[in-house]
């Protein structure tokens, strides 16, 4: 392949999505850039300026100004990291979650719309084009894949399904539970797909390489002020990238943003990586009890954490 064929490659399809025009195609004041900002802003709400700046090779005095724009629109707040003081941490107001949120929308709109008018028997082909695309410029940097691969996004279609399915793959595989375990799961995602609330109730897909590698869940709880973090999963080769992390991260992000008062969650003390991840983002054990479930003698923890503090 030539220079010549990427470079006319990236003119059609850059002319295609309308990223010339980014604003206009989706009829927003944005470009392209401080919409991608809000997106990572959106989906990985613990986020420092300098980990925005390494995620998307961004310039530091573009980036610093690009959020002072945010800042004085209203849509982000910024303070010193709780972690370094040497470092800005940056988050979403509620008109930047509101912001974000309808320019995810559109853009998910603009591409349904791409879609339509592709024959429903080559989107596959499409799709493994795309990602043969990028499996092969990725190699081509060398090096395993790296945190800045992953993408946070909103469930697709087939999304809910897949998480049925790798929950029950995974835990038969890792601790044996039979299928009393999946059908747990699906009952809990059937739930979340007939009646759900998307200002407070959300679901995170973890990709990489074009594929799904993990999921969280947050719902509302019984409690009034409780939001439930559920289903937390990531792929076995795709551990060891900070993707656990990051879903939690975004969990309890968006918990806090939308105004529960705590975040609470059920787990079984053999699941000891996604409890260490519990602890870090400030969840304390309230209580825990021996039972069978799922073809196993287990013991049941129950956790929380308060979301009135200030966090990070």
């Amino acid at each position: 392949m030539t220079v010549q064929e990427i470079r006319a490659f990236n003119r059609f399809y850059t002319n295609l999505i309308g990223a010339l025009d980014y604003s206009r195609h989706l009829h927003a004041p944005y470009t392209l850039t401080e919409s991608r900002v809000l997106y990572e802003l959106a989906h990985s709400p613990r986020t420092d300026a300098a980990d925005l700046r390494t995620e998307l090779s961004l310039d530091s005095g573009y980036l610093s100004r690009l959020l002072a724009k945010f800042e004085k629109d209203g849509l982000v707040e910024r303070a010193p990291s709780a972690r370094d003081t040497r470092r800005r941490h940056v988050t979403l107001t509620a008109r930047g979650r509101e912001t974000a949120g309808l320019l995810d929308e559109r853009s998910r709109e603009a591409v349904g719309s791409l879609l339509s008018t592709v024959p429903p028997g080559d989107r596959p082909r499409l799709a493994a084009a795309m990602r043969e695309i990028r499996g092969i410029l990725s190699a081509g940097r060398g090096g395993p894949p790296r945190r800045a691969d992953v993408l946070l996004r909103a469930p697709g279609p087939g999304d809910l399904g897949w998480i049925v399915q790798r929950n029950a793959a995974l835990y038969s595989a890792e601790y044996g539970w039979n299928t009393d375990y999946e059908g747990l799961v699906a009952r809990i995602v059937a739930d979340f797909a007939e009646d759900h609330d998307p200002h407070l109730e959300r679901v995170w897909i973890a990709e990489l390489d074009g594929r799904p590698v993990g999921c969280v869940m947050c719902v509302r709880d019984g409690a009034p002020g409780a939001a439930r973090l559920r289903l937390l999963l990531v792929e076995p080769d795709a551990r060891g990238l900070g993707i656990g992390d990051r879903l939690v991260g975004a969990c309890v992000g968006f918990a806090r943003g939308v105004g529960y008062r705590e975040l609470v969650l059920w787990t079984n003390d053999v699941l000891s990586a996604a409890r260490r991840l519990y602890l870090r983002h400030g969840f304390v054990l309230l209580d825990e009890r021996p039972h069978r479930s799922f073809g196993a003698d287990l013991v049941g923890q129950d956790w929380r954490l308060d979301l009135l503090g200030t966090g990070e």
